[in-house]
């Protein structure tokens, strides 16, 4: 098994200096043909790519702008057969790799590192706790998908299968398209769409602010809900 490892790193050269190191140690282990890919903003902020280059990885300024747009771009130049997303802040612990590529090997098309499975923990504030679980309440239904915890990133895919997809939301909201289209993708090949899910431990940020906005965030959930439930009944449709 090979995987590209991408890490979306706006800012994050701190994180990113305890954070390598523990995703090179966790890799190594499980002897697998490994890249990682940092992908950071446009206009850098902080010696991010020095910081890569120091830890063996590969630094990538986006291509396109905002979170979607670091999302698109780690995609594009994902090279190996699986392509494994993780935060930068250190919120995604990589000791938990090895459980996510053993869960993937089942035969699911994605696996996701979940907060919310039996044994998975959240350390996340109350506020953004009671947030991620309406999301993902909502965004289940919408989507049509069992997976308990489909606003996280940390997850492993399919390089084909997501580079097949076309992506256009902008913000976090990308995380639940990509599972949509992926999902649609299976479908009109008469195939089931597998999302396995195995437990982490979600913790605060390590160093640094978040960059999350809360009221662009909400505002683009609910544009996206409604986007989304028209792609899925579409293709529903067209697929009958």
């Amino acid at each position: 098994m090979s995987t590209s490892i991408v890490l979306l790193a706006y800012n994050e050269a701190e994180n990113l200096k305890i954070l390598l190191p523990r995703i090179k140690r966790a890799v190594q282990k499980m002897g697998i043909d490994y890249e990682i890919l940092i992908i950071d903003s446009a206009k850098p902020t902080d010696n991010t790519e020095e910081v890569a280059i120091a830890n063996g990885a590969k630094y990538i300024p986006q291509e396109e702008p905002y979170y979607g747009g670091a999302f698109r771009t780690g995609i594009k130049y994902a090279s190996k057969e699986h392509l494994l997303v993780l935060d930068a802040d250190g919120s995604h612990d990589p000791k938990d790799i090895p459980a996510i590529h053993k869960k993937y090997a089942e035969g699911y098309d994605m696996v996701i590192g979940s907060r919310y499975v039996k044994g998975g923990v959240s350390n996340d504030s109350k506020s953004s706790f009671v947030m991620s679980k309406i999301l993902n309440t909502t965004m289940r239904i919408v989507i049509g998908v069992k997976a308990k915890d489909i606003s996280t990133s940390y997850r492993l895919y399919n390089t084909k299968q997501i580079k097949a997809v076309e992506l256009v939301r902008d913000n976090y909201d990308v995380l639940q398209e990509v599972i949509l289209k992926m999902k649609i993708n299976k479908r009109k090949k008469h195939q089931k769409f597998r999302i396995g899910e195995t437990p982490i431990v979600f913790n605060k940020r390590m160093y640094g602010e978040s960059k999350r906005q809360l009221f662009k965030f909400i505002k683009g959930y609910i544009v996206t809900v409604f986007m989304l439930l028209g792609i899925n009944i579409q293709s529903m449709i067209r697929d009958k």
